[in-house]
Parts: structure tokens; C-alpha cells; sequence
């Protein structure tokens, strides 16, 4: 992923609608370029600290990120746990097929 591509995926993610591929290829990319990781906090300030101003409550832009850029790693974390459940019930789906072949081929 270029810096093109990930500036132009920031406010899909601002508004978790990445789905995992991107999501994982996004955060790669900004984890390794300062450039858009700086342009990330712009628009994250930009667009949730202007609503956090108009609402007069507290915040903290940087622990929001950041929770932000957490969540994402659970997310991605979730998916991968997913993903093996996944090949494990096929396997198991495979096995017991196999087991019902061999036990009609013997009776």
C-alpha cells in the first residue's frame, strides 16, 4: 500500500468501515510511515475533536486513537482466530465425511 492509497482509506477507518483486508494492510502502512500516521492524528482530530468541542465534554485525542488503533488490532485478531476455527471445522467436516465413506465401503 502506498501513502496515496492509506490517506484515502482514513476516513473509512475513522468510521470502521474497512473490512479485514484493508483494515490489516491500513494499519501495516501507518504503523511504518510517520507521514501518514501524522496524517491519521490531522483528520482523527479534525473530524472527532471537532464533534468532542461542539459537545463540551473532555477528551483526549491521542488515547482515543490509539484505543482506535487497538480495537483494530483485536479486530484483526478476532478475524485470524475465525479464520483457524474455520479450516478446523472443515477439517473435522472432512474427517467425519471420509469416516462415513469407509464405513459404508466395509458394511
Amino acid at each position: 500500500m502506498n501513502c496515496n492509497e492509506a490517506e484515502r482509506m482514513i476516513p473509512l477507518f475513522l468510521e470502521d468501515e474497512l473490512d479485514t483486508d484493508e483494515l490489516k494492510a491500513f494499519k501495516t502502512h501507518i504503523e511504518n510511515c510517520e507521514d501518514c500516521k501524522e496524517e491519521l492524528s490531522i483528520q482523527f482530530l479534525v473530524t472527532v475533536g471537532l464533534d468532542r468541542l461542539e459537545s463540551g465534554g473532555d477528551f483526549d485525542l491521542q488515547r482515543e486513537l490509539a484505543s482506535r488503533m487497538d480495537n483494530a488490532n483485536h479486530r484483526l485478531q478476532f478475524g485470524e482466530n475465525m479464520q483457524w476455527l474455520l479450516y478446523v471445522l472443515e477439517g473435522l467436516v472432512g474427517l467425519a465425511l471420509l469416516i462415513l465413506i469407509v464405513m459404508f465401503l466395509i458394511l
